[in-house]
C-alpha cells in the first residue's frame, strides 16, 4: 500500500496516493485516483480532508495539510494492511517438554483453545505458561492430526503447524459470532 518507487519525484501522485489510503478507512473523503494530476478530484479531496481535521478547506494542499496528511497516512496503511506476524523463536533443536515454563507456551495454549473450538479431538487446555499435562493432551492431538510424532512437546514442526491452522480456525471462529 505505501506509494510506488514510482512515486518518488511526484508529490501529486503521492498526496494522491495517500488521500487514497486514508480515505479507505474515512466515508467523508472521496475517492481519488493517483494518476499526479491536481484535478477537481484532488482538490475535492483536499478539502473534504481539510474539513476532517479542522483546517480550512481552500483544497490546496499546504505545508500544514501536507503534515496533517502524512501524519494520518502511516496508521491508515497499518489498519490496511495485514496484521504483523508474530514469530515465535525457539533455539536450533529446542523443544519446549512437559513440566516446563516458557512464555511462549501462553500463546500456543491461546492458539490449542482456538482450535479447540474447531476440531472436536482437541481438548482446550489452561492458560498457564506451562507445558502441563492438559496442553501435552492438546498438543499430542494436534500432532496426530498433523501426522507428525505426536509427543505432547512444543518443536518447530509443531510449532509451524500451528502457525498454519491458526488464522484459518481463527477467522472461522470469528465468521460465527
Amino acid at each position: 500500500m505505501r506509494p510506488n518507487e514510482s512515486f518518488v519525484g511526484q508529490p501529486i501522485r503521492s498526496l494522491q496516493q495517500m488521500l487514497r489510503v486514508i480515505g479507505e478507512n474515512d466515508d467523508r473523503l472521496p475517492s481519488v485516483v493517483p494518476d499526479g494530476i491536481y484535478g477537481n478530484d484532488t482538490v475535492r479531496a483536499v478539502s473534504a480532508f481539510q474539513r476532517s481535521v479542522g483546517l480550512p478547506a481552500t483544497g490546496i494542499a499546504d505545508q500544514d495539510t501536507w503534515d496533517a496528511i502524512v501524519a494520518r497516512y502511516e496508521p491508515a496503511l497499518v489498519e490496511q494492511g495485514e496484521a504483523e506476524p508474530l514469530r515465535i523463536i525457539l533455539d536450533p533443536g529446542q523443544v519446549i517438554r512437559r513440566g516446563e515454563r516458557n512464555p511462549n507456551l501462553y500463546i500456543v495454549q491461546a492458539i490449542l483453545i482456538v482450535l479447540s473450538e474447531q476440531y472436536a479431538g482437541i481438548l482446550p487446555p489452561s492458560m498457564n505458561g506451562i507445558l502441563d499435562i492438559a496442553t501435552a493432551d492438546s498438543l499430542a492431538s494436534f500432532q496426530q492430526m498433523n501426522l507428525i510424532p505426536a509427543t505432547g512437546e512444543l518443536d518447530k514442526h509443531t510449532w509451524k503447524q500451528l502457525a498454519l491452522h491458526y488464522p484459518l480456525a481463527a477467522n472461522s471462529a470469528n465468521g460465527r459470532e
